[in-house]
C-alpha cells in the first residue's frame, strides 16, 4: 500500500485535508482572476471616460460663436443706388463698407489708418456675405438702421471664450492690448455675446475657423451611406441566403466562405487601393464623389453583412423550413416568405453595424480623393464631396485654436451618429428578436 501523505512535521494527512488545501488554492486563483478582470474593465472604462471628457471639454465651445452687435445703416446709396431692387445689384454692394462705418461710429477716437485696419480685423471676413444674404432675403431693410449681430473674427472668438491668456506677453498672444481694450468696451455695453453657432451646421468647410462648418461633410456622408446601403444590403443578403440555404457543400463553397471571413479582417486601406485602381483607374468613376466612396464602402461592408446575415439565417429553427415545405411551398417561397422575415431583425442589426463602420472610416476614402478641400455642399451622388471622418482629419492638421475646437465638435457629432446607429441596432434586435 502507498504511504499516506504527511505534513511538514511528518504527521499523516487525511484526504479531506488535502482536498481542502487544494480548494483554497483554487479559490485564491479564482479571486485573483476575478480581480484582474475587474481591474481591466475598470481601467478600460476610465480611459474611455477620460477620452470622451477630453473631446467634450475641447469641443463643446464650438457650438457657440462670438458676435458683435453694431447699428448698421443699410444706406440706399451703397446698396441700391438705382432703387431697382435688382438682386444682381444687391449682390454687388459693398457690405463691408457698411460694417466699417458702424465700427468707426462706435470708436470715433480711432483715427490712425493702422489702428482702423486693426479695428476692422475684429470682424470676420465672412460677415459681409452674411449681411448680403440677409438684405437680399428682406430688401425692405434697405434704407433703415438695424441693430445687427455681426460675426466676429476667430481670434476675437478665442479671446471671449478664454482660450487666449490676457496676462501673457504680447508676443505670445494673437490679440494685442489695444484690441482687448476695444472688446472690453463693447462687452461693457452689452454688444458682445456668444450665440448658437448655426454656421457650424449650415456651411461647408473654410480656411477661416469661424466660417467652417460640417454641412458639406454631413451631406457627403449621407449620400455615401445611402448608396452604400442600397448596394451592399441586397447583395450581402442575397449572397448569405445562397451560401446558407442553396449552395452545395463542396470545396468551392468552403473556399468562398474562408475568403468572406478573411475579407472581414482585411485592412480598410486595401479597399481604398482597390477602389483607386479599379473604380477610378479602370472604370473611370469620378474621384472625390459619394459614388466612388459608396462603391469602396460596399466592398468593405459586404463581408460584415454576409456573416451577420448567415448567422441570422442559422438562428431560424429547421422546423420552420420543414413546416413550409410540408404544406407545399417551394424552397424559394420557404426562404422569402418564412425564413427571411424571421431572420430580418438579425440581418438589419448586422447591416446597421456595417454602416456604422463605414461611417467612421477614413483611410480608404483618402485613397480615392475624398481629402480634397470642398467648400460647396454636394447636391448629388456625382458632386465633389468629403465625409465627416475625413473632415475631422483635415481640421486636426490645422494649428489654429479655432480649428482645434471644431475638430473636437465634429468628433462629438460623429460619435453621436455612431451611438444612434448602434442603439438602433440594439433596439431592433430586442424588439423583433424571437427566442425559439
Amino acid at each position: 500500500m502507498n504511504n499516506p501523505a504527511r505534513d511538514a512535521a511528518g504527521t499523516p494527512r487525511r484526504a479531506i485535508d488535502i482536498v481542502n488545501a487544494s480548494l483554497k488554492r483554487r479559490y485564491a486563483r479564482e479571486r485573483r482572476f476575478r480581480l484582474l478582470g475587474a481591474t481591466a474593465v475598470t481601467l478600460g472604462m476610465v480611459f474611455v471616460v477620460l477620452l470622451f471628457a477630453d473631446i467634450i471639454l475641447k469641443g463643446y465651445t464650438a457650438f457657440q460663436q462670438t458676435y458683435i452687435q453694431l447699428p448698421i445703416e443699410l444706406a440706399v446709396a451703397t446698396i441700391d443706388p438705382d432703387g431697382t431692387r435688382d438682386p444682381a445689384t444687391l449682390a454687388r454692394a459693398d457690405y463691408m463698407k457698411l460694417i466699417r462705418e458702424a465700427l468707426r461710429e462706435r470708436f470715433p477716437d480711432v483715427t490712425d489708418r493702422r489702428d482702423r485696419r486693426l479695428l476692422n480685423s475684429m470682424i470676420s471676413v465672412g460677415a459681409p456675405d452674411l449681411l448680403r444674404k440677409r438684405v437680399m432675403a428682406d430688401p425692405q431693410l434697405i434704407g433703415t438702421t438695424q441693430e445687427l449681430w455681426i460675426l466676429a473674427d476667430d481670434d476675437i472668438d478665442m479671446l471671449v471664450k478664454g482660450y487666449i491668456d490676457r496676462n501673457a506677453p504680447v508676443s505670445d498672444r494673437r490679440v494685442g492690448d489695444q484690441m482687448i481694450d476695444w472688446i472690453d468696451r463693447l462687452e461693457a455695453e452689452g454688444r458682445v455675446a456668444k450665440r448658437f453657432n448655426t454656421i457650424f451646421f449650415t456651411h461647408g468647410t473654410s480656411r477661416e475657423p469661424e466660417l467652417a462648418g460640417i454641412a458639406g461633410a454631413l451631406m457627403g456622408s449621407f449620400y455615401t451611406l445611402v448608396l452604400t446601403f442600397l448596394l451592399s444590403f441586397p447583395i450581402g443578403v442575397g449572397a448569405a441566403l445562397y451560401l446558407e440555404e442553396f449552395a452545395p457543400k463542396n470545396r468551392w463553397t468552403d473556399l468562398i466562405e474562408v475568403n468572406v471571413n478573411n475579407l472581414a479582417a482585411v485592412p480598410s486601406i486595401v479597399f481604398g487601393l482597390l477602389g483607386l485602381a479599379v473604380f477610378i483607374g479602370f472604370f473611370g468613376v469620378p474621384r472625390s464623389t459619394p459614388l466612388v466612396a459608396a462603391l469602396v464602402m460596399t466592398l468593405m461592408t459586404l463581408p460584415t453583412i454576409i456573416i451577420a446575415s448567415r448567422v441570422a439565417l442559422k438562428s431560424v429553427p429547421p422546423s420552420i423550413r420543414e413546416a413550409a415545405l410540408g404544406v407545399g411551398a417551394s424552397p424559394l417561397q420557404t426562404q422569402f416568405h418564412h425564413v427571411l422575415p424571421l431572420a430580418l431583425p438579425g440581418i438589419l442589426t448586422g447591416s446597421i453595424i456595417g454602416m456604422a463602420r463605414a461611417l467612421g472610416e477614413t483611410a480608404p476614402l483618402l485613397m480615392i480623393g475624398m481629402i480634397a478641400f470642398i467648400v460647396d455642399i454636394p447636391k448629388g451622388f456625382n458632386d465633389a464631396a468629403t465625409v465627416l471622418p475625413v473632415q475631422i482629419f483635415l481640421w486636426a492638421d490645422s494649428p489654429e485654436r479655432g480649428f482645434v475646437e471644431r475638430t473636437s465638435a465634429a468628433i462629438i457629432v460623429l460619435l453621436a451618429f455612431l451611438f444612434v446607429m448602434n442603439l438602433a441596432a440594439v433596439l431592433l434586435r430586442r424588439r423583433f428578436e424571437r427566442r425559439w
